[in-house]
């Protein structure tokens, strides 16, 4: 259980955070950046559920337990793969949470037009909003694969940015009647 009574503690003050293993790392470290990047990707996710709720219902729903899925990748990444006893069981994304992303990535698609081209981020408010939460996830997944190349990471944490990624753009198609509407990229356009 998490507690909150105080919310300024002054232990940052000098540019360091805490971990999930209580370790202190500077405020720009890579896995710092790397959750911290999540919590952004969360925050715009919490505006496209706005927009999803009048224009997608259903799919506000499903964003709302995505938003708890961000908290534990943020909790994941926060808590390195060190092997010592930590006194708890670390929270690690799953394969489950991965699987549940693609279902719901095919479920969708299905119903989508066929891609003939690429598709610039346009479309209705909520398009426009989920290709921003995908161009954020896919800094954070960029973030995580070189936290990667440094320290040992959950690799589940990088499959589910991935897909998160894949289900943001395809749910972006979706909210603009089903493809029907995307904005399709036009190479050389204005030569």
């Amino acid at each position: 259980m998490v507690i909150l009574n105080k919310i300024y503690t002054r232990t940052g003050d000098d540019g360091t955070t805490a971990l999930g293993s209580g370790e202190r790392r500077v405020k720009h470290d890579l896995r710092i950046d790397a959750y911290g990047t999540v919590d952004e990707v969360n925050s715009i996710i919490g505006i496209v559920r706005l927009h999803a709720k009048t224009e997608l219902p259903a799919f506000e729903q499903r964003l709302a337990l995505l938003q708890h899925d961000l908290f534990d990748l943020g909790a994941d990444l926060a808590t390195p793969e060190s092997g010592e006893d930590l006194g708890y069981e670390p929270l690690r994304i799953t394969k489950k949470q991965v699987e549940s992303l693609e279902e719901l990535i095919d479920e969708m698609n299905a119903d989508l037009s066929t891609l003939r081209s690429f598709v610039l981020p346009g479309g209705t408010p909520l398009a426009v909003h989920l290709h921003h939460a995908r161009t954020v996830t896919r800094r954070a997944e960029r973030v995580v694969s070189a936290l990667k190349e440094q320290e040992s990471i959950n690799h589940q944490a990088l499959l589910y940015l991935n897909r998160l990624s894949d289900l943001l753009f395809v749910a972006s198609r979706y909210a603009n009647d089903k493809g029907e509407s995307d904005v399709l990229w036009v190479a050389g356009h204005n030569r």
